[in-house]
């Protein structure tokens, strides 16, 4: 038998080495690539954010690669179906979504829920924008409000998600804010930011309903005007545009946009996941991602998460109500 203290000596010493070895099966645990499944269509705000992401990830080395899958229909929903069904294969995937998939559970637009999947973090927010051709009668946000009001059926607001759901509820709460009647907003929906823009251009409709990030990279095409945004102040990113609150419509909105794994993901792979997000914070690389798009910041990983997204899920269904879209 070995004297007490040796005993302790070497069980110190086991101790110590079986750290080692978690740690070092920790380290080989660490995310090489990522596989960004996209629920819509190239040029909308998931889009964007996933390839925004990835590209902060990669180029900052913090992940080796990363590919991406669009795979649009039934307003997300098929995304969702097909990361539940292949979830055992699918342990390198993270889908990006957003508000939407809170709007669209509520709605049973699919009968998925947040709840199905392994919520990793919220990463940004972004506030809802309204915009118009460069060439439209519209040069102010209150120009629109007027028509609104006189004829509501005159003023087409296209938007890249279905009825009922997140660019539908943002216009919705603008015009209401205004002193219009929401339940009689002409809403035209196409499949995806890029196609709403194709939606306003051709005439098909007079106004945009869509994020702050897809909003800026339109206007520095020049294909576009900015007529106002839903956050609380300006944004930085482009100052001369002005928001509804100090318009005088008491209305604002962010949507956060953040990343789902598949059902079943062991623990300690959605916690590498979201502290890889975590340390893509604090890289240059992330900065210019983030500034470029016009991005705030709303990082909230697993569990707080969770919470959140449990009270919008409440507080969305109340304003809902209130709109006419859930009885």
């Amino acid at each position: 038998m070995l004297p007490k203290f040796l005993a302790n000596k070497r069980a110190s010493i086991l101790a110590a080495a079986l750290t080692a070895g978690l740690s070092a099966g920790m380290t080989q645990a660490a995310v090489d690539e990522v596989h960004f499944l996209i629920p819509g269509g190239a040029g909308g705000g998931w889009d964007g954010t996933a390839r925004g992401v990835g590209e902060a990830l990669t180029k900052s080395g913090l992940i080796e690669s990363a590919s991406y899958e669009n795979l649009s229909g039934g307003g997300g929903g098929k995304a969702i179906a097909s990361l539940i069904e292949k979830a055992d294969q699918s342990h390198d995937t993270l889908m990006v979504n957003s508000t939407p998939i809170v709007i669209r559970s509520l709605t049973k637009v699919f009968p998925q829920s947040f709840r199905d999947l392994t919520p990793i973090a919220a990463v940004i927010g972004d506030y809802g924008a309204f915009v118009v051709p460069t060439n439209s009668k519209y040069m102010t946000f209150q120009d629109v409000v007027n028509d609104y009001k006189e004829n509501p059926r005159s003023v087409a607001i296209a938007g890249g998600s279905a009825r009922g759901s997140m660019d539908h509820l943002v216009a919705a709460m603008a015009f209401k804010a205004a002193g219009g009647d929401a339940r009689k907003l002409k809403y035209v929906a196409y499949d995806a930011g890029g196609k709403a823009m194709a939606g306003i251009l051709s005439g098909d409709a007079h106004v945009l309903s869509t994020g702050f990030s897809e909003a800026i990279a339109l206007a520095e095409a020049g294909e576009v005007r900015i007529l106002a945004i839903t956050g609380e102040n300006r944004s930085a990113t482009a100052p001369e545009v002005p928001t509804l609150k100090e318009l005088g419509y008491n209305a604002t909105f962010v949507n956060w946009r953040g990343f789902f794994a598949a059902p079943g993901l062991p623990d300690a792979q959605a916690d590498e996941y979201a502290d890889t997000l975590a340390k893509m914070y604090k890289t240059d690389e992330w900065s210019a991602v983030r500034d470029r798009n016009g991005w705030t910041e709303i990082f909230l990983p697993r569990e707080n998460f969770v919470s959140f997204l449990e009270a919008q899920e409440v507080e969305v269904g109340n304003l809902m109500r209130e709109l006419g879209f859930l009885r």
